[in-house]
């Protein structure tokens, strides 16, 4: 590392190789912050976080990507401590984005049995699309990687107080995320650290598209989005890019709608 390219802070994105977090990533690396990527890919979609990495780096910063399973704490650890390594003078991580979209799509109450959610599959989606906000912040924290001026952005969505078929699960992890923020919003605050849900608008990403039904979701915000359209990826991205690099330290505990009025006209 040359020292001019010391003095960068640092984003971690988790979910960084599609859809929201691979759009998150890219519009960080654009604000001037070195990016630590974490994605879970096989070899035919690797690419794409390949793609990502490419162009984050060619933006001028530095880009760290994990091919590796987010929600596995002893991954996790070592994500932290090869991030830890690549800190160069007076840099941090300024922004952790969590974009993590693994989770069962089953109705609780099927007419066969063996076709309903299982307990295994709950805690599963739970604990991959919720709880682990909970662990990466307890672990930037005690390592002293993220401090005053932190910001944290979790995705999350309408689903988390709207029914769709099959989402149950889903939906209830949505809803922890954002008592998760909450509770983290309150406990950091006096450390001068952020704690933020996104509520993003349907979004036409590969994790939209494994819920069965999709189509009638992308054609009723398509129908009903005061702004006539769906939103996008970057739309949400530019968001949070503009949020975690300006002055928002007054914006805390909140679920920030970017969706161009989609939640308020119904989908």
């Amino acid at each position: 590392m040359n020292a001019a390219d010391e003095g960068r802070d640092w984003a971690i994105v988790l979910g960084a190789s599609s859809g929201f977090g691979g759009a998150c990533a890219l519009a960080l690396a654009k604000k001037g912050l070195n990016i630590a990527g974490v994605h879970l890919d096989r070899r035919a979609t690797l690419a794409n976080a390949e793609a990502i990495a490419a162009k984050i780096e060619a933006s001028g910063v530095r880009a760290l990507f994990f091919n590796t399973n987010a929600a596995d704490e002893g991954k996790r650890a070592n994500v932290l401590g090869r991030v830890k390594e690549n800190l160069g003078v007076g840099e941090s991580v300024k922004v952790l984005v969590h974009s993590l979209a693994f989770g069962t799509l089953k109705a609780y109450i099927a007419d066969d049995p063996k076709d309903s959610l299982t307990q295994a599959q709950m805690d599963m989606t739970l604990h991959v699309m919720a709880n682990t906000l909970v662990y990466w912040m307890q672990d930037l924290v005690s390592r002293g990687l993220m401090g005053e001026g932190g910001r944290v952005y979790a995705l999350t969505s309408a689903g988390s107080h709207r029914v769709v078929p099959t989402y149950g699960a889903v939906s209830a992890a949505k809803a922890a995320l954002e008592s998760h923020v909450r509770q983290l919003a309150m406990e950091l605050g006096g450390r001068g650290i952020t704690v933020n849900a996104v509520r993003a608008g349907i979004t036409d990403t590969p994790a939209l598209r494994k819920i069965p039904g999709h189509e009638d979701l992308i054609a009723g915000a398509t129908a009903n989005n005061p702004s006539g359209r769906m939103t996008t990826p970057e739309d949400v991205a530019a968001a949070i890019a503009m949020l975690a690099t300006g002055p928002t330290s007054w914006i805390n505990g909140d679920v920030i709608g970017v969706d161009g009025g989609e939640d308020i006209a119904g989908f």
